[in-house]
């Protein structure tokens, strides 16, 4: 080993685009709720314990990390070229970076965490032990690896916080610099997802009902709940993805989401993720009434009940979703103190529970054009199943317009709508909407999410463009 060239490699946020403790605490709390509580204890024994502990309870799919292509392929190239022995130095669990090196087969060495955290200083000293002062080469991306590029031969950056790039520089043994990050703000628009917050504009439904959409009052507070429930949906976006990385990197789409994909930091998703929950209900308390604080609450309650357990449920998963898409009406209503009709309740449930058996149906059709075994990861439900989801899902549009066609001739439409009987041209409409939203799922062209389709489709926004007209028609 004398004279050969070392190189040291982190591991986290350095070769993956992730970090291994994170994804770990998340899957225990997925599916170990109960022993998550009790994790919180045993942060109390030091880091070491605390993630020793966690590696027995859970294990990440080490093949789908999102690994750092560019710097793998930089590393094979000089252990091939000049010979270098390449070790994985890293504060993460010694079996879980073990388990990376056999994964990627390119290390000779592995130094991870086991009576002592290896970070930082601890590293420092590891390495200066094994290789000498100035004895190796260090490719890290974080301010802890400062300490450690302070005892490196050649300092090597990969994908650098904020500061750390220019006070690496600083020690003038400057290496490689790998940094092929996309703009923060384009990750973090597709990270909250905000082409989602489309679906809020359900909080509007109870304002429009009553033709109330000129009063500037309950418009404000339409606009306020709008922002609130914005904010809470991708609060909880976020939650939804951290605890789904392990099926969504198993998805055709859904790995390339940012956090599944490793272009959004950890760290930096936990903090907004607090941040927009606290401002959501910051608002909701001290500018809207307290009845919609109480249905944001029990959406959030709701939501982080499907994240854990109930999407896991087969068909408890799909009435859930139009819950959420439902409790959104309510929330509206709540917001400018309107009562909730019969009439849009019904309509609501059943035309969002089509929506969702659109959502299931699509990701089981996925899963048996890839031929991934007899059931979709992360739910309940076995591939033969999705004939019969179209089927309910289509039943279940219809009512929809059944309730629509039902309440044209209910005495609350006569009191409304000068003209209620152009409201009959809403049905055909609606109709053909649904049928060929489903006729689009059955070929297999459906986007993940059917409102994004709807959004998107130029078809789709025409004729929602003709039945809000239609509606505008008939209360002149």
């Amino acid at each position: 080993m004398a004279g050969q060239r070392i190189i040291a490699v982190d591991l986290d946020g350095t070769l993956i685009r992730s970090d291994l403790l994170v994804e770990s605490v998340f899957l225990l709390l997925r599916y170990h709720p109960l022993l998550f509580v009790k994790a919180l204890f045993w942060v109390l024994k030091g880091k070491a314990y605390f993630k020793r502990r966690i590696a027995d309870a859970v294990t990440p799919i080490i093949e789908t990390l999102p690994y750092n292509q560019p710097l793998i392929a930089w590393l094979q190239a000089q252990k091939k070229t000049t010979g270098a022995r390449l070790v994985l130095a890293t504060a993460s669990e010694t079996r879980l970076a073990k388990d990376v090196a056999a994964h990627l087969g390119i290390f000779d060495e592995v130094l991870g965490t086991e009576n002592q955290n290896l970070a930082s200083t601890n590293k420092r000293k590891a390495l200066v032990a094994r290789y000498g002062e100035l004895g190796f080469e260090y490719v890290g991306n974080s301010s802890a690896d400062l300490n450690v590029w302070g005892s490196a031969s050649v300092v090597h950056v990969v994908n650098p916080e904020f500061g750390v790039l220019g006070r690496a520089r600083q020690l003038s043994r400057m290496g490689q610099v790998f940094d092929d990050r996309v703009s923060y703000l384009r990750v973090l628009r597709k990270a909250l997802r905000l082409h989602q917050w489309a679906k809020n504009l359900l909080v509007f439904v109870p304002l429009l009902a009553i033709h109330q959409i000129t009063n500037l009052d309950l418009l404000l507070n339409g606009v306020l709940a709008f922002i609130c429930f914005g904010m809470c949906a991708s609060s909880v976006y976020i939650l939804n993805d951290l605890l789904d990385l392990k099926d969504d990197r198993q998805h055709r789409t859904k790995r390339n989401r940012p956090l599944a994909a490793g272009t959004f930091p950890m760290v930096h998703a936990m903090v907004w993720m607090v941040a927009l929950l606290v401002v959501a209900f910051g608002v909701a308390l001290l500018s809207l009434p307290w009845r919609f604080a109480l249905v944001l609450c029990a959406y959030y309650v709701l939501t982080l009940g499907y994240s854990l357990w109930l999407k896991r449920l087969v068909m408890v998963d799909v009435i859930t979703l139009a819950m959420l898409y439902t409790v959104r009406v309510v929330a509206g209503a709540a917001a400018i103190v309107a009562p909730l009709t019969f009439w849009i309740l019904a309509f609501c449930m059943f035309m969002f529970l089509s929506l969702a058996f659109v959502k299931r149906y699509t990701e089981l059709y996925d899963a048996k054009e890839q031929r991934k075994g007899d059931a979709v990861p992360g739910r309940g439900y076995q591939l033969q199943d999705f004939e019969l989801l179209a089927s309910l899902g289509g039943s279940s549009g219809y009512l929809s317009v059944l309730v629509l066609a039902l309440y044209i001739n209910d005495t609350t439409a006569l009191t409304l709508y000068g003209h209620p009987k152009l409201l009959w041209m809403a049905c055909p409409l609606l109709l053909f909407w649904l049928s060929r939203v489903w006729l689009i799922a059955h070929r297999g062209q459906m986007n993940d999410d059917p409102i994004v389709f709807a959004l998107r489709d130029r078809v789709s926004q025409l004729i929602g463009l003709a039945f809000a007209g239609t509606f505008i028609l008939a209360s002149l």
